[in-house]
């Protein structure tokens, strides 16, 4: 059994603003985003300095795995930082 480390307030800000700007890239799942949080397109760049926004970003790209693989082979992460991430912006924790 692997333990994954905690990760940083920074590094889960950017890893959240990377999946924020990878949503964007893809007007399907950027749509779907702003659907299901009710968010309006205009306001994401004053809520992108909100941990809670910027956890909800994270939280999106969780709840769907072929998202979240996409996203990280992409982006270059690990799969398992995207949790610990989260917590850091969020206070949740997932075990």
């Amino acid at each position: 059994m692997s333990v994954a480390r905690s990760v940083g307030r920074e590094e889960a800000e950017i890893l959240a603003i990377s999946a924020l700007s990878y949503l964007a890239s893809s007007t399907e799942q950027f749509e779907r985003f702003l659907s299901l949080t009710g968010i309006q397109a205009a306001d994401i760049r004053d809520m992108a300095a909100s941990p809670e926004f910027l956890g909800s970003v994270l939280d999106f790209v969780m709840a769907d795995e072929s998202l979240l693989l996409a996203f990280c082979a992409n982006a270059g992460a690990s799969p398992e930082r995207i949790a610990p991430a989260h917590a850091a912006l969020t206070g949740t924790r997932f075990d």
